[in-house]
């Protein structure tokens, strides 16, 4: 049976005949000229192959688009996210204490402080407060944390530029505004102690 202009003919008589053919339309990298004549595969095997301009403009053009899709990439002109300049880790009030702030879509932020214990139960021991909220609104940021041990902490304030030189230096920006610490006992009487602080970005490697 003829097929349109660009098809494929292939009268093949025999299973493996059929077979190559279908390694042939499957996979367009798949030799069209084999390393030994065709006849030592199959003796009865003829392929007459025709592409149209069409067919050629089908394969080139996906190729040629995913390739200029990869080279913006990695020349950076992918969108960056509004804020994301902001993530990153920042001190806190002890030496070796930070807090991890990482900006995500439509402004919600994400994050945790992490300090050390200093109840009788988990004095010296690292304890992670995960933010339970979170919210970047240009650069006015605020969130608050998960209760751990008693403990939680919420910051109202804004990410400004610091005194770092240039992107990635130690204090480039800094979270200034009023942290509050809130205290919870066995009883679930809580009590609050504010401070205003301002607290460093890390250096970036």
């Amino acid at each position: 049976m003829a097929l349109p202009e660009g098809g494929i003919r292939s009268p093949f008589r025999t299973r493996s005949g059929r077979l190559l053919c279908n390694w042939i339309i499957a996979d367009p990298s798949w030799p069209l000229v084999p390393t030994r004549p065709l006849a030592a595969v199959e003796p009865c095997l003829e392929v007459r192959m025709q592409i149209g301009p069409l067919q050629v403009a089908s394969i080139i053009l996906p190729a040629l688009l995913c390739a200029f899709a990869q080279d913006t990439t990695s020349k950076g002109y992918a969108p960056v996210l509004p804020g994301s300049e902001y993530s990153g880790m920042y001190s806190f009030m002890k030496e070796g204490e930070f807090v991890q702030v990482t900006v995500e879509e439509k402004g919600l932020v994400s994050g945790f402080v992490s300090r050390y214990g200093d109840l009788e139960s988990d004095r010296g021991v690292f304890l992670d407060h995960f933010f339970k909220t979170g919210k970047l609104e240009g650069s006015k940021l605020n969130f608050t944390t998960e209760i751990v041990h008693g403990i939680s902490f919420s910051f109202q304030g804004s990410i400004e530029r610091g005194e770092g030189k240039k992107p990635g230096d130690e204090a480039f920006y800094a979270l200034k505004g009023t942290l509050t610490e809130t205290s919870t006992d066995a009883n679930k009487k809580s009590t609050s102690n504010s401070r205003e602080v301002v607290l460093k970005s890390f250096p970036r490697i």
